[in-house]
This record gives structure tokens, C-alpha cells and sequence, in this order.
């Protein structure tokens, strides 16, 4: 049936000889099946291919999936790991029949180890990937009997006096202030606590609230909650962050401390103006957590021993790169609590400052009392420091003042928005610093990212196929006993088969090679592919070791490390 395919839409007009012939001889060599090669390739859209082989197998096609809802039995049966992993659900069951939707035609295997689970018979039908995962998304929303208790309490009474009571008065402390309401947030809030996220989102549709929760990285549906009640929610969230409840129309920024057993929470407070009404976003930070040490963040040896050298350095700039959310801010930390003793004099200044440091002086960056990074900095050497922390290099200004306190004797750490260590120079240069103050003064540049671990729980071995060792770049040798590690999906881990997460590094030494690529304005490519010459592990590399020792997974290297060229 795989050769047939290109016969089918050849037949059908969608594609020319020589498209056919190309995937025929991809799908005799045992590469990627026709439907992958066809959408993957461009030639033809997702809905293009399923149709047509929809049509020619007698399989129906559904191109949306939005009415639909998974039926009970499949949520309890089928584990969200499996169904996410192979993009399978079902959205109907007739008699003993489930429909079940996919997106790969080729794939069976998933189709009976449903049928298996289900213990039933299962018929399968066509559907986008994206439309079967927003199913997928619905059907297994994380509803805890917490939340779920809570919103038992909303009866059809209580939502029809609140919506009277914001229409009629505009009272929205009152109506915020009711218990359930109160008991709605409050429950979202220690549900997040206690699946470990690190934010919780209060997401208006045009028909619901959705809250949502971030958890290693990843957002996950905790529930949905009446429309109606929308802007109760938001103003109860206004309350906790002591916000103006009446202000609706600008952006605002709060905080506050809550206990948490025994716990002490740090809750950061953003609300923005959507079009369906205020979006709210609440940060988690455990202030009881002890700060991670340098050796806990999963450094590969080699690199653990250079960094240490870097950070033991007596004067000299170093930057720690990445997006938001890839864990600078807790490297550079764990490197200042190596550091922090009587001996010396440790100065910060951060937007914001995330953990209290004993012994570490902490500045607030505070744009209306004209505390910013540069005037901060400035303020800071005349504190007669020996090391100094700046939370984020954001403008020429402020990255001349830091260049600068390297070059007469102080040791800086900073951090940048760049994809990889080498771009940290180039967009040093961008911004205006000359090439002879940033060869000189720059020591290392460390890249990194996180990624989810296998889950400990439910930990199981499996032998990769050959297309996977190859995007590796491994042979099947270099493996433990030829397997590498993945989690089925258990309690523990959500189903989702992560717990916790994990550094990558790419750490970039400026020695005296780099040093005159610096001073020529060589390219970041060029300045890369020497490192790597001379030994320097990219993110992928980093992250490919990571996933041969069991530590993570080949899907969570891909996606932290999609734009890693080497």
C-alpha cells in the first residue's frame, strides 16, 4: 500500500512523475513513509494527502475534530503519554465500536495497542494532527478533585448572579470576595504548587477561562471554568497582588508571599488587556527551595572543571546565554554561592531579584526611580566591589559600563538573549561595543537550555531505529547495550513520562584564537566551527551525550536545540 500511494496521487493530479518516482524509491530504501515525505517535503498539505488516501482507502477524513469530545473510557484506559506520543484518539463510540482519529495512514501499531487497551474494536479515521492533539488537549484536561470540587460549588444560580451583579453594579470586589470565587484561585493556585509548575495562566477564550499550568517547561490544561465568571477570577487575582481592580484597560504588575505547608511562595502577578477580556499569568518561585550548586545542574565534567576556572578567574566578563526560561539566571547564582565568602565583596542587580543570597548585596532594577541596569552599575562601583552580577546586558550603555569594571579588575557575570555562545560576541559588536574591548575583556560565553529528564518512575529501555542514530550522529555501538531510555507515562509524572529537568551547555573559551577572529568581526558560524575544532561540545552535542546516558530524551534534545547548526 505505501509504494500505491504515489500511483494514487499521481493519478489524482496532486503530483508530477517526478515526484512519484522520487517517492517510490524513498519507500523502497525503508526512509520516511509517502504521507511524511509528501507534507514534510512541501508538496502537498496535510489535508491534501489524508484526503486523498481517505478517498482511495475508503477511510473517512474529518477535517475538524471541534465538536467532538473524547469519550470517558479512552481518558481512563489510554494514557496521555501514549496518545500525545502517537497522535491518536478517539472522538466517538458506537456500540462497541471506537472512532478513532490519526494522522499517520502507515502507523498500525498504535491503532491495536489501542484496540488492546480499549479492549474493543477500534475504526480509524483521518484527522489533522493539529485538530487530534487540540482533542487530545480537551479530553485529558488535569482536572484535580480539588478544582473539580470547586467547580461543583458554581451551580447555575451562583453564575447568573455574578454575571447580574457585574452587569447591574460593577461591584467586582464584592463578587470577587465571594467564597467560591476565593476557593477557585486559591485551589488553582496549590493544585499548580503541588504538580510542581512554575506558572499558572488564567487564559480568557471567547467562551470560557481556561487555567493552565507550566510545568517543566510544558503548558498543561488544568481546567476550564464558566465565562461568566472571568472577570471575578481576575479581579480576586487583582486583590492577592494588591492591583487597582478598576483598571482594566492598562497592564499590570504585582506580587505576593504565600504559605504553602511549609513552604514560603514568592507569586509574581502580570495582567495584560486581551480582546476576550484580562489575561492573568502568576510565576511560582519556592523561596524555601536552597539554590542549586554548580554541580547540580548536570554539567558534563570536562565542562564543570572550565567553568570553574572561568568563575575563579580575578577579573574578566563572563555571559551566560539563552532564552527566557532556559535557567541563566540560577547558573549565574549557583556560581555566585560558589563564590560568596567574607573574603569578598559581591554585588547584584537584577529585573528582578529572584532569591534572596546570605551575604550578597541585591539591587531592584526600578525604571520609575531611575534605577536601571546602567545607572545601577555605575552606582555599584563606587561600592568598591570584586564581583558583580548584572542582571541582563540590554544597550550599549550598560554593556560599556560592565566591559569596562572587567577591564580595571573586576570580575562580571551577566547574561544575553543570543541562540548559541558565539552570537554573544557578534551581538556584542551589534550593539556598539568595539571588537578590541570585547576580545579583551570577554573570558567564556556559556549557552544553554533545559530539558526534561526521563521520568525516574517509569523509566523503560527501547533500540532506536537507524534514522534516529543518524540525527544523533552516533553509532549503534556507543550505546548502552544498543538502547537509550524513555518514560511510558505514569501518576508520578503526569503521563507524560518527564520529572524535572536538566541543563545542556555550549561553553565558549575566548582564548587567543577566538581572540583574533574577534578582532577581524569573523562571522558567529566561523568563530563556532573553530571551537569546535578545538574541543567545545554544542548544545546538541551536549544534549546527545545526555540522552545516551539515560538522562533525557532524542525529542526533548531536537526541540531545546532546533536551531544548533552543528
Amino acid at each position: 500500500m505505501r509504494i500505491e500511494v504515489a500511483e494514487i496521487l499521481f493519478k489524482k493530479g496532486l503530483i508530477d512523475e517526478t515526484v512519484k518516482q522520487r517517492v517510490k524509491e524513498e519507500t523502497d530504501s525503508g526512509g520516511r513513509s509517502p504521507d511524511r515525505i509528501l507534507i514534510e517535503d512541501g508538496v502537498l498539505t496535510e489535508e491534501q494527502v489524508l484526503r486523498s488516501l481517505g478517498e482511495a482507502l475508503d477511510i473517512p477524513f474529518h477535517p475538524s475534530l471541534a465538536q467532538f469530545e473524547i469519550p470517558m473510557a479512552f481518558v481512563e484506559k489510554v494514557p496521555l503519554a501514549f496518545a500525545r506520543n502517537n497522535v491518536i484518539a478517539a472522538f466517538d463510540k458506537r456500540g462497541g465500536t471506537y472512532f478513532v482519529a490519526t494522522g499517520s495512514p502507515f502507523d498500525f501499531r498504535p491503532l491495536d495497542e489501542t484496540a488492546a487497551m480499549l479492549a474493543a474494536d477500534v475504526e480509524p479515521v483521518f484527522a489533522l494532527k493539529e485538530e487530534i492533539a487540540g482533542l487530545i488537549a480537551r479530553g485529558y484536561q488535569m482536572q484535580s478533585s480539588g478544582l473539580g470540587d470547586v467547580m461543583n460549588e458554581f451551580d447555575d444560580a451562583f453564575l447568573s448572579s455574578v454575571g447580574a451583579d457585574i452587569e447591574r453594579a460593577e461591584d467586582l470586589l464584592d463578587i470577587a470576595n465571594k467564597a467560591p470565587i476565593i476557593k477557585l484561585v486559591s485551589t488553582a493556585i496549590s493544585e499548580a504548587i503541588k504538580r510542581r509548575a512554575s506558572d499558572i495562566h488564567f487564559h480568557p477564550l471567547d467562551d470560557k477561562l481556561r487555567i493552565r499550568a507550566r510545568i517543566d517547561g510544558v503548558l498543561y490544561d488544568l481546567m476550564d471554568s464558566p465565562k461568566s465568571i472571568q472577570e471575578a477570577v481576575i479581579s480576586r487575582i487583582k486583590v492577592i497582588g494588591k492591583l487597582d481592580i478598576a483598571e482594566r484597560r492598562k497592564p499590570q504588575d504585582g506580587r505576593t508571599t504565600i504559605k504553602y505547608a511549609d513552604r514560603e511562595i514568592d507569586i509574581r502577578i502580570s495582567i495584560i488587556p486581551t480582546t476576550n477580556g484580562e489575561r492573568a499569568v502568576l510565576r511560582l518561585l519556592d523561596k524555601s527551595s536552597s539554590l542549586y550548586s554548580l554541580e547540580d545542574l548536570g554539567m558534563d565534567p570536562e565542562n564543570l572543571e572550565k567553568l570553574i576556572k572561568v568563575i575563579e578567574s580575578p577579573h574578566g566578563i563572563f555571559f551566560v546565554t539563552g532564552p527566557t526560561g532556559s535557567g541563566k539566571t540560577t547558573t549565574l547564582y549557583a556560581a555566585l554561592a560558589r563564590l560568596n565568602s567574607a573574603e569578598v565583596n559581591i554585588i547584584t542587580i537584577e529585573d528582578p531579584v529572584e532569591y534572596q543570597l546570605k551575604g550578597i548585596s541585591q539591587i531592584q532594577v526600578e525604571a520609575k526611580k531611575n534605577v536601571t541596569f546602567a545607572a545601577g552599575l555605575r552606582s555599584i562601583l563606587r561600592q568598591d566591589p570584586d564581583i558583580l552580577m548584572v542582571g541582563e546586558v540590554r544597550d550599549l550603555d550598560t554593556a560599556t559600563i560592565a566591559i569596562q569594571s572587567a577591564l580595571t579588575g573586576h570580575l562580571v557575570f551577566s547574561t544575553l538573549h543570543t541562540n548559541d555562545s558565539a552570537s554573544a560576541v557578534t551581538r556584542l559588536l551589534d550593539l556598539g561595543v568595539e571588537q578590541y574591548l570585547v576580545a579583551s575583556s570577554v573570558i567564556a560565553v556559556m549557552a544553554q537550555r533545559l530539558v526534561r529528564k526521563v521520568c525516574p518512575h517509569c523509566k523503560e529501555s527501547y533500540e532506536p531505529d537507524d534514522r534516529t542514530l543518524s540525527y544523533m550522529n552516533v553509532k549503534r555501538s556507543e550505546l548502552r547495550d544498543g538502547k537509550l531510555w524513555r518514560g511510558k507515562g505514569c501518576e508520578e509524572c503526569l503521563d507524560t513520562g518527564y520529572y524535572g529537568r536538566v541543563g545542556i551547555f555550549e561553553l565558549l573559551m575566548i582564548d587567543d584564537i577566538i581572540r583574533a577572529q574577534i578582532m577581524r568581526k569573523e562571522d558567529a558560524n566561523i568563530i563556532k566551527s573553530m571551537a569546535v575544532q578545538r574541543g567545545t561540545l554544542t548544545l546538541r552535542m551536549d544534549g546527545v551525550r545526555k540522552v545516551i546516558e539515560g538522562v533525557t530524551t532524542i525529542d526533548e534534545v531536537s526541540r531545546a536545540t532546533q536551531m544548533d547548526v552543528l
